[in-house]
């Protein structure tokens, strides 16, 4: 079954907003860009906004899209679309109890993700 995911990646000037999986979660204890599942009928910009709201009590004001990645975990097979988010009300926080962190791009190497967010890792590691 295949899950998508809308994904933010939040941006304010060098530095990008991550958070860690809940340890009880799918690669639980890796550092992620926030978001989630999109329902059904949903676009996957339109989960992305209630999601980052939901998780990150943020309103996103400006987001464009970034790159979809597929990815088979074996035990899961995820669709991720990543968007850039650019402008927000709001400051991002951990809504759902998750340790969250703003983080110099630049950095981001030294944190470790789930293999279907090393492609994203890269990119933005690459544009600084």
């Amino acid at each position: 079954m295949l899950v998508r995911v809308a994904v933010g990646v939040i941006l304010r000037a060098d530095t990008v907003f991550i958070a860690l999986r809940n340890s009880s979660q799918h690669q639980g204890g890796l550092w992620e860009f926030p978001g989630g599942k999109c329902e059904p009928s949903e676009s996957a910009e339109t989960a992305l906004v209630r999601e980052l709201k939901e998780e990150c009590g943020i309103v996103v004001t400006e987001c464009s899209f970034f790159k979809t990645i597929a990815h088979d975990y074996g035990d899961k097979q995820v669709e991720l679309c990543f968007y850039k988010v650019t402008a927000f009300d709001g400051e991002p926080e951990g809504r759902e109890g998750q340790q969250v962190s703003w983080v110099a791009i630049s950095d981001l190497s030294a944190y470790q993700f789930p293999e279907a967010n090393q492609k994203i890792v890269s990119d933005l590691m690459s544009m600084v």
